[in-house]
Formats: C-alpha cells, structure tokens, sequence
C-alpha cells in the first residue's frame, strides 16, 4: 500500500488516511473517528440510531462497521484512546486557564 492513499477496511466504510485525524481510523469521507462512536456507544450510551440522528451524514451501516472495527482491534483502540487521553491530561497541565483571572477582574 501506498503512503499516500488511503487503507479502507469494513466494506469500504473504515479509512486510516496518513495526515487525517493523526491518522486514526474514521469513518470514510468524514473526520468522526472510530474511536468517537465508539466513546458515544459504550460511555455516554448512545445508541446507534441515535448516533445517526446526531450525526446525518452517518449510516446506521457506518456506525456499525465502526463498532465492529472496534471490537476487531480493541487493544490497539483502546491504547489509542488512552494516548489521546494522557495528552490532554499534560495539555491541561501545562496550559493554565486565563478564565479566573477574568472573572475576577470582572468581579472587583
């Protein structure tokens, strides 16, 4: 496979496009990752149908296939959003909030 195309998985549904979402796997011709349905899914209990009627331009076949790619490669998912997490944990840290100082401000 080429660098610059695309791997398509899933019926043609699944994409990892170097330079798309840090490269992650997404729904094809979107940027909603796999691991976002997934997080709606199994976190906040969305259930396919309603995934679709918060997203239109989703499937019920795209929210599916995602599922599945999930579940077929779940370590590596699950490792992925894990990563994703640490980052923002040192993001935040490192990054302070100008937001109480406004408050103040505002307030005195």
């Amino acid at each position: 496979m080429a660098a610059n195309h695309a791997h398509i998985d899933g019926a043609q549904r699944i994409t990892t496009t170097p330079g798309v979402c840090g490269g992650k796997p997404c729904i094809a011709g979107t940027r909603i990752r796999v691991q976002d349905i997934y997080t709606w899914h199994e976190s906040h209990g969305k259930s396919p149908d309603e995934i679709v009627r918060d997203f239109p331009q989703l499937t019920l076949a795209d929210v599916y296939a995602a599922l599945s790619y999930f579940w077929a490669n779940q370590q590596t998912m699950l490792a992925a959003i894990r990563a994703d997490a640490k980052f923002v944990r040192q993001q935040a840290a490192r990054t302070r909030s100008k937001l109480p100082g406004k408050t103040q401000r505002k307030a005195g």
